[in-house]
């Protein structure tokens, strides 16, 4: 009796560690609203931990630290939330503006669609001191090369000149950037251009919020590929000059998994950044906001994919 009394008390100790780890993984804060029920967070059959399991408290890793102001990691297959540090206040997001700028105009324009550059989209850029993807006067370009050239190296002067044709003008292509935030229920976020430069005011998100869109933005195939592309190159034309261009995601090639999305940096919002990867079928989003290290951001969100991809407890 003694015995098996013993093997009845480890079994019972061993499935109160499981359960007490599986409970850490979840985050009290709310998960990203999903366009289908996110499926249950627990699996309420009965756990079974074989003889030979190492302890679970050897298999724990504690959360990374995160220095930058805010951040937000979570599952978008599931909805757990892995992170969550000061997630829900506003502040600039600089260049992950255009995420929302991308998707805009993927809603309305063709791909083959023929934008000429203009004199005013280059000094936007130039004036702001902003990056650029060294458009010039009179060069026309197609919808799909202008997104690499706003997604890979953040061109401002390519963002400039969609929304001079799809808004079109300013006003009214923030006008719709704004609509569409409020149909993906980002209730922190307020787009004040379509760049997320200073002037003339950069307006607010969140890290959930951005997280949200990054989730749906990644959804769009095209909008993924692009996000994926380490390096664009537009050869040269009769309308033309040659362009290339190299994504500012230093994850791209080095992190396994890793789809994008989008860098961002002003003074005012530090170094930011908008990322997510597949990882055992699961597709993990973050986003990191206010980092004073351009690189830093990029080496917290390794260790958190990494980290978060480490939660999930394995069958037993």
């Amino acid at each position: 009796m003694h015995h098996g009394g013993t093997r009845l008390t480890v079994r019972a100790a061993l499935v109160t560690a499981v359960t007490a780890v599986a409970l850490v993984t979840v985050s009290p804060v709310p998960a990203p609203a999903a366009t289908a029920p996110a499926p249950a967070l627990f699996d309420r059959s009965p756990v079974r931990v074989p003889a030979t399991a190492a302890p679970v408290a050897e298999r724990r890793v504690s959360v990374p630290s995160v220095p930058g102001r805010a951040a937000y990691l979570y599952d978008a297959s599931t909805g757990t939330v892995h992170l969550s540090k000061q997630a829900g206040k506003r502040m600039p997001v600089a260049s992950l503006t255009k995420v929302m700028t991308a998707y805009v105009v993927l809603r309305q324009a063709k791909l083959g669609d023929t934008v000429t550059i203009q004199a005013a989209d280059v000094r936007h850029a130039a004036a702001n001191g902003a990056t650029h993807a060294s458009l010039r006067a009179g060069e026309r370009l197609t919808v799909r090369d202008l997104l690499y050239a706003v997604m890979l190296p953040s061109g401002a002067d390519a963002s400039h000149a969609l929304a001079r044709v799809y808004g079109p003008g300013d006003t009214k292509f923030v006008a719709k950037m704004n609509a569409t935030a409020r149909s993906m229920g980002l209730v922190d976020t307020r787009y004040a251009n379509a760049d997320g430069l200073p002037k003339p005011s950069p307006g607010y998100s969140t890290a959930l919020d951005q997280a949200k869109l990054a989730d749906l933005a990644l959804r769009d195939p095209l909008l993924r590929a692009i996000a994926s592309t380490r390096r664009h190159v537009v050869a040269k034309s009769k309308v033309h000059r040659a362009h290339s261009w190299t994504n500012s995601n230093k994850l791209l090639g080095k992190t396994p998994g890793v789809m994008g999305l989008k860098t961002g940096y002003t003074r005012a919002a530090g170094y930011c950044l908008s990322f997510a990867a597949d990882r055992d079928g699961h597709r993990l989003v973050g986003v990191i906001l206010g980092e004073s290290n351009a690189d830093r951001r990029f080496q917290s969100a390794t260790r958190l994919l990494d980290w978060a991809s480490g939660q999930t407890l394995p069958e037993l």
